[in-house]
């Protein structure tokens, strides 16, 4: 979320979501009703926990290859996590170290979810994403750009990749794959499917793969909710597809305490239990110390950006680099050092205090 402008046209788009239009009908499949999701969520205490890379990867592929693959560092940062309280973690999958090797990829994903179940987490998996770099390739990935916020990350599938027909068959095969192997795995949370859709000037030209994962997942049917999260109010049609077709409701919103609670308020009138699965950006005053309290009162799911500070330079903002790589004078996300020290006591005690009375 950007500002207030888009908040306002993001109210009067959602007041009217509860029909869709022609172009924006629910996919094949049985969607939740509003009775089994709230079923769902009366299974789970409430949901805080953060988006997860690890300090050692700089972006997906460097997570999931097997030359980079780090069960150790992966284990101690999620050690972090539990010991402030954290019960669920968001992470990004990828397409290109599936295609790579399918079945050591889920290898290491069953890996990491017996670590994560070690800390007590369940997992948020996310499939695709618009954002960042449009070309991801196989290999060894770039080194960090000093002070430069997510240098690294890249798009899923990316550019190059959707301008080739054959390419749906191959992301299809991919989705069905891991959904299957999953579907009754209660490590797992949610399926996140599209992160993002629209963003890096795509609009509704990610609109064919949003329905067509939607699609696949409803082939799938498996026991966990799907959702992709509503991010930017402008995006009408996106917006109501995401909406209609989500068995959860989630949604990011980077906004200070007030107007984030505008829109938890409005996304209520679906009926559905909601989870910010993206918040706290501190110079944006969107921050564990005015946002967190409100959502564990509102009972929304709080998952923040960011963790252990690391390749992905997320303690920089988006759009403020520092080319000379100093540490900026107020981390934008991110709670740790790599060696496991805080960067703000008061936002982990709050965390501890938060946490410890679902």
């Amino acid at each position: 979320m950007k500002n207030i402008t888009q908040l306002v046209l993001g109210t009067l788009l959602m007041l009217g979501m509860g029909t869709a239009n022609a172009q924006t009908k629910a996919v094949k499949g049985k969607v939740w009703s509003v009775e089994k999701a709230n079923q769902w969520s009366k299974q789970h205490p409430w949901i805080a926990g953060a988006n997860f890379t690890p300090s050692t990867a700089i972006n997906q592929l460097e997570m999931w290859q097997a030359d980079t693959f780090d069960p150790k560092t992966i284990d101690r940062e999620l050690g972090y996590a539990e010991g402030i309280g954290f019960n669920a973690m968001r992470v990004f999958l990828h397409s290109v170290a599936y295609t790579e090797d399918p079945k050591g990829f889920k290898s290491r994903v069953n890996q990491y979810l017996a670590l994560a179940d070690k800390h007590h987490i369940q997992t948020i998996f996310v499939f695709f994403d618009d954002c960042w770099n449009p070309a991801p390739k196989a290999g060894i990935q770039p080194e960090p750009k000093p002070g430069i916020h997510n240098s690294g990350w890249v798009q899923d599938p990316g550019v190059p990749a959707l301008k080739d027909p054959k390419e749906m068959a191959l992301l299809q095969h991919y989705v069905k794959d891991v959904l299957t192997t999953f579907a009754h795995d209660k490590r797992i949370l949610l399926w996140d499917l599209f992160n993002e859709p629209g963003n890096s000037g795509k609009k509704e030209a990610s609109m064919p793969l949003l329905a067509s994962v939607f699609s696949w997942g409803r082939d799938v049917n498996p026991d966990q909710p799907l959702s992709a999260g509503l991010w930017d109010w402008t995006f009408e049609k996106l917006n109501a597809f995401q909406a209609l077709n989500s068995d959860i409701i989630t949604y990011h919103n980077y906004d200070e305490e007030p107007a984030h609670l505008n829109v938890v308020r409005l996304l209520k009138t679906h009926g559905k239990p909601l989870i910010c699965t993206e918040y706290m950006a501190r110079p944006r005053k969107s921050t564990f110390g005015t946002v967190m309290p409100m959502l564990k009162r509102e009972n929304v799911g709080a998952i923040n950006w960011g963790f252990v500070s690391g390749k992905t330079n997320t303690i920089y903002a988006w759009d403020t680099p520092i080319p000379s790589g100093a540490e900026p004078a107020l981390w934008f996300h991110d709670i740790f050092r790599k060696d496991g020290t805080v960067y703000k006591a008061e936002e982990t005690d709050l965390i501890k205090k938060l946490t410890s009375e679902r």
